[in-house]
């Protein structure tokens, strides 16, 4: 069982998905707090300068694979080297619009990614989510 709930990251150039997420999760009372970025550079650049503040550290992060400057392929080659530094387990969830079988494959192989999620992603799958984190977590 989740003691509390999780501080979300959503990571995503997508201004209308990061809303609608973020409604989601709000109006379900899902999360203790959600902090957004709209490239990896930017959400790599806030978990190094945090990661020795385990409270500022994100329980999940909802990534898009597909940003400008830093995408979310590269957003995880980056964190698979810092995530030692980092002193809490993040649960990562890759997101698409893409249902191309390579996406899904690669995305299956890198061990930082727990799972490949479709968007746009809907209540129920969400739910889903937050009910398999009291075990991740």
């Amino acid at each position: 069982m989740i003691k509390k709930n999780p501080l979300i990251c959503i990571i995503d150039d997508d201004k209308i998905h990061q809303f609608m997420l973020t409604r989601i999760i709000n109006q379900n009372k899902l999360a203790e707090g959600i902090i957004t970025f709209s490239d990896g550079e930017e959400a790599l650049q806030y978990l190094t300068e945090n990661q020795a503040t385990k409270e500022m550290i994100p329980d999940v992060i909802f990534l898009d694979n597909n940003m400008p400057i830093m995408d979310g392929w590269q957003f995880i080659e980056e964190y698979a080297s810092i995530k030692t530094e980092i002193k809490k387990k993040i649960v990562i969830y890759m997101l698409s619009s893409s249902v191309d079988p390579v996406d899904i494959e690669r995305a299956s192989t890198i061990t930082e990614i727990y799972d490949y999620i479709v968007k746009p992603i809907q209540l129920e799958a969400i739910e889903k989510i937050f009910k398999k984190l009291e075990t991740l977590l």
